[in-house]
């Protein structure tokens, strides 16, 4: 068994020695601890540091990507290393690495497949009391959207089994935090949360440059990642509103017409129409986003096919696993 740390980095040569000096080189259920730094287009030292200080691979981008690409470019390289378990961690070491044990523990036990690491939200001094609830509203709304009881979705710290990271396919260019919980869920994927410990703000977040944006941006991606994986709900939800009002509306004038009186109401009749023809249109996608939804998983499952051939998982291999 390997497992592989992953670090996404963007001009961390003065963070990065103190977060690697804490990471572990052995851990139970383990046989290789490797580990390995995404440079994101740095353009101080990163990528020299990371070599001084052993890590074992590096992935090097010229350009600034975005961590979420920066993300996946390091899910794919610890594949093709042969990692069967991936934990993701950041550079700036506010993630306790002495909890990796526990949090790859449920997947060496084949309890979980994805694990997620559970900071004390109500606990941080430096999360100011907006971030907390937008930290919250933004668990509550990951968890009804994947139907995955994951209690920080935001959080970086986390951990894959081999076929997780095989099936995990990320979209959005911002951040791969929420979005990913989001399709693994909806994938079928067992997710579960564990509490870890925090060392507390060590640097200004450089995902989180103000509320508005990080609200704006998170919005965006969870509203995409509804419309892809619960089309149907989400659009049916989107036309009740009209339908209702349109309903009222065309309720209200039959009743006036029943009555007999000698005005037609036409602006009335036409804006029902229009609300009622808003609604059907929306039930409409989301009758064509569910049958989307079922040409997407019969594409997943052919790209993770190909996925197991490419890094080096076979078919009887699969098998075997599931024999077991």
């Amino acid at each position: 068994m390997k497992l592989i740390i992953q670090i996404p980095c963007l001009n961390e040569e003065e963070s990065l020695p103190h977060a690697l000096s804490f990471l572990p080189r052995t851990v139970p259920g383990f046989d290789k601890v490797e580990w390995m730094v995404i440079n994101d287009g740095s353009t101080d030292a990163t990528v020299e540091v990371a070599r001084r200080c052993g890590v074992d691979h590096i992935v090097d981008f010229k350009t600034n990507r975005g961590l979420a690409k920066a993300f996946v470019a390091g899910i794919e390289r610890a594949l093709l290393e042969g990692a069967d378990v991936i934990v993701n961690t950041d550079a700036d070491n506010q993630y306790n690495a002495a909890d990796i044990p526990e949090l790859v523990r449920p997947i060496v036990e084949r309890r979980a497949d994805f694990v997620v690491g559970s900071r004390p939200i109500a606990s941080l001094d430096h999360f100011s009391p907006i971030k907390k609830l937008l930290q919250h509203l933004g668990s509550w709304v990951v968890r009804f959207t994947s139907g995955a009881d994951v209690v920080d979705a935001p959080s970086g710290f986390r951990a894959f089994s081999r076929e997780a990271s095989m099936r995990l396919n990320v979209f959005d260019s911002y951040s791969y935090t929420l979005e990913s919980i989001i399709q693994a869920g909806r994938s079928g994927a067992r997710i579960i949360s564990v509490p870890i410990r925090v060392n507390g703000e060590t640097r200004p977040s450089r995902l989180v440059r103000s509320i508005p944006r990080y609200v704006m941006r998170s919005s965006l991606s969870i509203v995409r990642s509804m419309l892809v994986y619960r089309p149907g709900l989400s659009f049916f939800l989107l036309g009740l509103p009209p339908f209702l009002l349109g309903a009222i509306l065309s309720v209200r004038w039959v009743a006036i017409y029943l009555e007999g009186t000698t005005r037609a109401h036409v602006p009335s009749l036409v804006f029902a129409a229009v609300a009622l023809i808003a609604a059907f249109l929306c039930w409409l996608c989301a009758i064509i986003g569910e049958l989307n939804g079922i040409n997407r998983k019969l594409s997943e499952d052919v790209q993770f096919q190909l996925r197991c051939i490419r890094f080096g998982l076979g078919f009887g291999e699969q098998k075997d696993k599931y024999a077991a």
